[in-house]
């Protein structure tokens, strides 16, 4: 289970939330008149992230599809909330009050990690369970609330560094923006794991930047360059780094990437190889994945396939299965029951070993700090031409 602090700390802010809140609304169970079972999540539909955010929502609304046309849970059926935060943390309070008076019951928290880092510290107030796809901030599940179903920004460093420790390099570069929390998080991890052997040459942007004449500059000489970054600079970079950095050098990147072959009409542009640590592989020909990508293609296109979707998809129907899974141990869920009261339920359940399959994954399972545990991979988004 998670740690005491932490439990401690979550049950003094609930606390403080039970005198504060209940002056001026009664109470923060606003699900009395529920007749489905609620899922809010907040995310980018609307600008530069946007492409992640609406594959969260699309592949959740699939996932709720799918449950309720075979039955939902023992008949009540369930319903998906998205709200649009723009990748903007000033914007996740308004999101959260909104889903929350709606009825929200069970929750994504949000799609990226700035904005998740607000979602984490509202959501343990009032002891809303979620389980992001895609926010991967250490500190998203600081309290035992939060849980995420993408690797956090550590384990992607350290997984990283891992990998990056086995090519034999003497020198690489990283490239990654000093001013955001998912870059610098897994930034951190990855130098804190690499091979104190290997010589990193580092090149930072701050802001909305455009320009990497700079950076490509400190970059040029280098064969591999790390980029923990989102795929909206990484494919500014790779563009203007046309024929100044080495044609047969590599480009390697974390979840950020996904999105990276849609900002390209003809992606061989760019002659290096691109890859990434994904748990998800879009090109996956059979099991789960390749299900997945179908159906997903069919309804939606290709342009919004990513892991963000492939990880949000595999939330739901985690979240249903724990249902279940309380419901066969003697637990009552009635599609009244209020948030806080269903996330002791999911607390208890993901707390005692819960393991679960999907896309991402087989034998998917949480440690004590909600961190996931599950394999992943290096997958090459393309090969150098």
């Amino acid at each position: 289970m998670k740690s005491n602090f932490k439990k401690l700390a979550a049950a003094a802010l609930a606390l403080v939330m039970v005198f504060s809140f209940a002056a001026c609304s009664g109470g923060a169970d606003y699900t009395a008149e529920n007749t489905e079972y609620i899922i809010g999540v907040s995310g980018p539909l609307t600008g530069g992230a946007a492409v992640y955010g609406v594959a969260v929502q699309n592949s959740a609304q699939m996932a709720v599809d799918e449950i309720n046309a075979a039955g939902g849970l023992n008949g009540v059926m369930f319903k998906l909330v998205a709200t649009d935060d723009t990748h903007d943390a000033t914007k996740v309070a308004a999101n959260y009050a909104s889903m929350l008076e709606g009825g929200m019951q069970i929750s994504l928290g949000t799609v990226t990690t700035g904005p998740g880092l607000e979602y984490s510290k509202l959501s343990v107030e009032d002891n809303v369970f979620f389980l992001t796809p895609s926010a991967s901030g250490d500190k998203i599940p600081e309290f035992v609330n939060g849980y995420q179903m993408c690797f956090a920004d550590g384990n992607q460093g350290k997984v990283a560094a891992e990998y990056v420790n086995t090519l034999g390099l003497s020198e690489i570069g990283v490239f990654y923006k000093s001013d955001d929390a998912y870059s610098n998080g897994i930034c951190e991890q990855f130098k804190d794991n690499l091979d104190p052997s290997i010589t990193t040459v580092e090149a930072v942007f701050t802001g909305e930047a455009s320009d990497f004449s700079s950076q490509i500059s400190t970059l040029k000489n280098c064969s591999f360059i790390f980029m923990p970054i989102y795929y909206q600079p990484a494919s500014i970079f790779m563009t203007q780094a046309k024929g100044i950095i080495a044609d047969d050098a590599v480009y390697y990147g974390c979840d950020g990437f996904d999105g990276l072959a849609g900002q390209f009409e003809d992606f061989s542009v760019i002659p290096q190889e691109v890859s990434m640590l994904s748990h998800f592989d879009s090109n996956a020909t059979e099991g789960p994945a390749a299900e997945y990508v179908a159906k997903y293609t069919e309804k939606f296109g290709s342009d919004t396939l990513n892991q963000f979707g492939a990880s949000a998809y595999d939330c739901v129907y985690a979240l249903y299965y724990a249902m279940v899974e309380a419901i066969e141990e003697g637990k009552e869920i009635p599609v009244t029951i209020s948030a806080s009261d269903l996330s002791d339920i999911f607390i208890e359940i993901f707390e005692s070993g819960y393991t679960f399959s999907g896309v991402t994954g087989e034998n998917i399972t949480w440690d004590e700090n909600g961190y996931v545990a599950k394999g992943a991979v290096k997958y090459t988004l393309k090969e150098a031409n």
